[in-house]
């Protein structure tokens, strides 16, 4: 787990992230939220090693690292070009990124030198928008993806994944509120990822406040989708920054949550209210949290 927070800054967690690697050394990642690189180093893999890269929506705490992440890889002798998976706009940030982009200045520098030269390729990502179904396929993996519902369609496309390789089977939601498509991909899975964003007691709070979008799953929810879809484990990630004492972060928090409420205990509750309705293995995520199926 990269990252395993949410849109603020959050000094304990870094934003969307999650790094899943086959037993033959292949990798892909889910999501490139800020702190995914440095965490991904941290994990001791190389981002010039990540075969595919898939964005499941194109809010910024679920892509703002890529170019670091892109730009890295470049520099650590990356040969191919990383493939990048994501919706309708995919191409567009990409193509906004490097040459004549935002990092324009950085990729005519570094590309000054002859051995950068050797690889530009690895600065020119190979963007592939999705659709649903079947999203990608190598000697490896298959990657089904289908819509979910978090922000309107026509803002941008979200996806949740499911993830199939070496006999085992995850699943990813992205941001989503409860929906039939995530069910159906979560269906039996070994592992179903889902975010889990905000407490019961802060949802209300925000819904009145009026400020950011309430599209997201509740715990009680949460505990609904696992038991609906049979998953044989949960995890649950992507916390709203509701169990944080920083003050930076109370401070910027008090039109979004109550933040006298805020603190770790919080994280008892929402671990209550999942297993209201799920009585299977439960884990909270964090970041650099190891996975072993």
């Amino acid at each position: 787990m990269l990252g395993t927070g949410a849109a603020f800054p959050d000094p304990d967690r870094a934003q969307s992230g999650i790094l899943v690697t086959l037993n033959n050394g292949a990798t892909y990642l889910f999501d490139c939220g800020a702190g995914t690189t440095h965490n991904m180093v941290r994990a001791n893999t190389n981002p010039a090693d990540v075969t595919a890269v898939f964005l499941t929506h194109l809010h910024h705490d679920h892509i703002c690292d890529f170019p670091l992440f892109a730009i890295t890889g470049w520099m650590w002798d990356r040969k191919m070009p990383p493939i990048v998976l994501g919706p309708k706009g995919t191409k567009n940030f990409c193509n906004h990124l490097f040459e004549g982009g935002a990092f324009d200045a950085d990729f005519r520098a570094r590309g000054d030198y002859p051995l950068r030269q050797k690889n530009l390729n690895a600065i020119r990502p190979d963007v592939r928008e999705v659709s649903p179904g079947l999203a990608y396929e190598d000697e490896n993996v298959k990657i089904y993806c289908d819509y979910v519902e978090h922000i309107p369609r026509e803002i941008s496309e979200c996806y949740g994944i499911r993830f199939e390789a070496e006999g085992k089977v995850i699943a990813f939601s992205g941001d989503t509120k409860p929906c039939e498509n995530m069910i159906k991909l979560a269906m039996d899975v070994d592992i179903l990822f889902h975010e889990c964003t905000f407490p019961e007691s802060f949802i209300e709070f925000r819904r009145l406040s009026g400020v950011g979008t309430h599209a997201h799953t509740s715990p009680r929810e949460l505990g609904e989708i696992a038991a609906k879809a049979k998953v044989k484990k949960l995890v649950a990630t992507h916390f709203g920054h509701f169990e944080s004492t920083n003050q930076v972060i109370k401070n910027a928090a008090k039109n979004h949550m109550p933040v006298n409420e805020m603190g770790p205990h919080v994280m008892d509750e929402v671990v209550k209210d999942i297993k209201n309705n799920y009585d299977g293995p439960l884990q909270i995520a964090y970041d650099l949290l190891r996975i072993d199926i």
